[in-house]
């Protein structure tokens, strides 16, 4: 009946692992969708295995448990996920779609994917097959860790696919550690004779202490190395084709009918909205080289501020063409809109272009630089920043445009005297500012001859021709930089925002190391009043960017050498990353593990020590169980045996233990010594005996000395010694 127990015990063990292995998933779905059918796929394949094994534990044959399951498997997955995918397409191609192509389209989707049936078919058939491969082990091997090793896959598969997901799988991992060590130890004694529990007494607490062990250090363990990431080598399909006509081209049209209204925005706190992010031009007009990506929800953060507010908004489109879809940087998460993404900029795109009446929720979290933060500010050298510095010639040019060296005189003339690359920047857009006069009715275009037009002659221009103005410029004197379109202000009634068309902006983007990218406003003062509407330039966040960059204008430049904003900045860079981790954490972190070490070491030391004293020929289990006696009467003072026969033993072991003891230590004195001296060797069944007799006697020591007086005797380090010497002694004397 133990064994019985025992096999079904570890049955439940190992749906449990393959269940905390398909929990894993979670940092690709998240807990609520991956936990029903974790839960399902598991215990199912679990309980057909343990009704096929019969009643007398033999399993059936393995062929039968393969076709069983595979048939329980595809009616499962049908009746608990795919059930709202069948309307789609017929089974075989929606399992098809999901065993074969959710792999690939889980690692080309932002985390968390979308709980959709086809990719949660991945989950059920991982889960499925190492709870399935597990229980036959189980059932069919004797080696006790080798059930475990599907589970451990199914981790592999989890952690492959969660790479870069939200949250942690340290306790799931603690957990499963722990299940690892409770299945070695309800599986180590399955042969023996009613004691498979014994084990248990001391494993289970140690599993336990491990475990936790695992879970408190896995946060603190120090790892320099990036894990590895599949996504780096699949890649997702290229980007179609997002809109015919660019935002930017829009911006003129938009300006000449002000009243159009754009969409809504229900939101407490008003917010610039960015469109498209424009970083490439190729001498005739600026493009996007975004590469969006399928998302759950989730958008990546960008570089992290010291300060920051979040906002939630609700977004409804009225005119709005195209597919980029509005929202204040940087977004963090949208609900209600299929959505694309650039995880380089934050930048939102529809699948499909936008329908009036569409809305959507997207909450951001947006910096808010100031001029403390801007001023030790460096120029980005990543390759991002390298490619924003780059001035093309323009098509089919064959040598470099005249106007390279004219805009680059430009801006050398309008940052003369800037000591650092932000107050380069800030000169700059207030050049701008009081050079040219804001006019919407400014022929539109920004390339290289329409630019050098408004530069030079005209001197009048839209946002389209002032930002992309100011990029240009920047590029020219070594800052990277691109071009961005959004909205800025609106009509405000209660809660909810009228953004019109006549509130379209355009600005200019600077790229700063450690800060991302910061907003410049080379626009002239008079653009907000001629645009007469309830600006979020007049308000906090830009009042802030203003003084920023006026601050950042107005240093002097009788800065040394030796205590420039730069050198300031590599200074603190170099301090920050010289300073290593304290000694004293790395030697507590060590220490902790000795102590734990040993603790757990003298825990197990005497389940594993029994267990390997009860395996053998008769005669090595019959002085195993004498070994056993004589460190169980060590427990009540009566130690030193090596000179004392085993009936003094029995005797002396009597008078400490009780009277009840000598029914236990005569027989077993009797045996050892027939195991010794007699001319055959002993039965298997005068082992048995001895054995039976050890575990009585075991008991009675342990109500005589109690627990804790065993447990302490055990953490000394001398008990180890004595144990194991008496181990690797050849008994030659009766006594020893």
């Amino acid at each position: 009946m133990t064994r019985y127990v025992t096999r079904y015990a570890s049955l439940a063990v190992t749906a449990c692992l393959a269940a905390v292995a398909g929990l894993a998933f979670h940092r690709v779905f998240g807990f609520g969708p991956v936990a029903p059918v974790a839960a399902v796929a598991a215990v199912v394949p679990t309980a057909l295995c343990a009704l096929l094994s019969g009643p007398r534990g033999k399993p059936w044959p393995l062929w039968i448990s393969v076709v069983l399951t595979v048939v329980a498997w595809a009616a499962t997955i049908t009746l608990t996920v795919l059930r709202p995918a069948l309307g789609d397409g017929t089974l075989p191609q929606t399992l098809r779609e999901g065993v074969l192509g959710s792999w690939k389209t889980i690692l080309t989707t932002l985390l968390p994917a979308p709980a959709e049936p086809e990719l949660l078919v991945l989950v059920s058939l991982v889960v499925w097959l190492a709870a399935f491969a597990s229980a036959e082990l189980a059932l069919r091997t004797a080696l006790r860790a080798v059930p475990c090793v599907p589970s451990l896959a199914a981790w592999a598969v989890a952690l492959l696919l969660g790479v870069d997901g939200p949250g942690s799988n340290v306790p799931l991992a603690a957990a499963t550690v722990v299940l690892i060590a409770v299945l070695v130890l309800l599986r180590a004694d399955v042969s023996a004779t009613g004691m498979a529990w014994r084990p248990l007494v001391v494993g289970v607490p140690a599993a336990a202490v491990l475990g936790g062990l695992a879970l408190a250090s896995g946060p603190v363990v120090p790892v320099g190395a990036e894990p590895y990431n599949p996504r780096e080598q699949v890649r997702a399909p290229p980007p179609q084709q997002r809109d015919s006509v660019s935002p930017l081209d829009r911006v003129g049209g938009w300006l000449l009918s002000p009243d159009q209204v754009m969409f809504t925005v229900q939101s407490r706190r008003s917010e610039i909205e960015r469109l498209a992010v424009l970083d490439r031009f190729d001498g005739v007009t600026w493009s996007s080289t975004a590469r969006f990506v399928p998302t759950g929800r989730r958008v990546p953060e960008g570089p992290k501020p010291e300060r920051e507010h979040q906002v939630g908004q609700r977004i409804t489109i009225r005119d709005l063409p195209g597919v980029w879809v509005p929202a204040a940087d940087r977004p963090r998460q949208v609900d209600g809109l299929p959505v694309v993404v650039d995880p380089a900029s934050g930048a939102l795109a529809a699948a499909r272009p936008l329908r009036p009446g569409q809305a959507y929720r997207v909450d951001s979290v947006v910096p808010e630089w100031t001029a403390d933060d801007l001023a030790d500010a460096t120029v980005a050298t990543d390759a991002e920043a390298r490619a924003a510095r780059e001035l093309p010639w323009g098509p089919g040019a064959k040598e470099p445009p005249v106007q390279i060296a004219e805009f680059r005189r430009f801006a050398q003339a309008a940052t003369r005297g800037a000591v650092s690359p932000i107050q380069k920047a800030a000169m700059l857009a207030q050049y701008l500012k009081r050079y040219a006069r804001y006019d919407v009715t400014a022929p539109p275009g920004h390339s290289y001859r329409q630019l050098d037009y408004f530069l030079g002659e005209g001197r009048r221009g839209t946002p389209e021709h002032f930002a992309t103005a100011y990029a240009l410029l920047a590029r020219t004197v070594g800052l990277p930089s691109r071009v961005v379109v959004g909205f800025d202000g609106g009509n405000r009634v209660g809660d909810t925002v009228q953004v019109r068309s006549g509130d379209v902006m355009v600005w200019p983007e600077v790229k700063f190391g450690g800060l991302g990218w910061i907003r410049f406003n080379p626009m002239p003062d008079s653009a907000r009043r001629s645009k007469n509407n309830d600006s979020v330039a007049a308000g906090e966040t830009e009042q802030k960017l203003e003084e920023a960059q006026k601050n950042a204008a107005s240093q002097q430049r009788g800065q040394g050498p030796g205590n420039t904003p730069q050198k300031k900045a590599q200074t603190t860079a170099a301090s920050e990353e010289g300073s290593p981790m304290p000694w004293w954490v790395f030697a507590s972190i060590g220490v902790a593990v000795l102590v734990l070490g040993y603790v757990l070491a003298v825990l197990l030391a005497p389940a594993l020590r029994r267990r390997r004293r009860r395996t053998g020929t008769p005669a090595a289990r019959v002085t195993g169980a004498w070994h056993q006696a004589l460190d169980d009467l060590a427990d009540v003072g009566l130690s030193t045996v090596r000179t004392l026969t085993a009936h003094e033993v029995a005797q002396f072991g009597a008078s400490s233990v009780g009277a009840d003891a000598h029914g236990h230590l005569r027989p077993l004195a009797d045996l050892v010594n027939r195991s010794r001296f007699a001319a055959s060797g002993p039965a298997p069944d005068a082992a048995d005996l001895a054995w039976r007799h050890t575990d009585e006697l075991g008991r009675l020591v342990t109500a005589k000395a109690g627990r804790l007086r065993r447990l302490r005797r055990r953490l000394h380090p001398r008990s180890l010694r004595d144990r194991s010497v008496r181990d690797r002694r050849d008994v030659t004397s009766p006594g020893g």
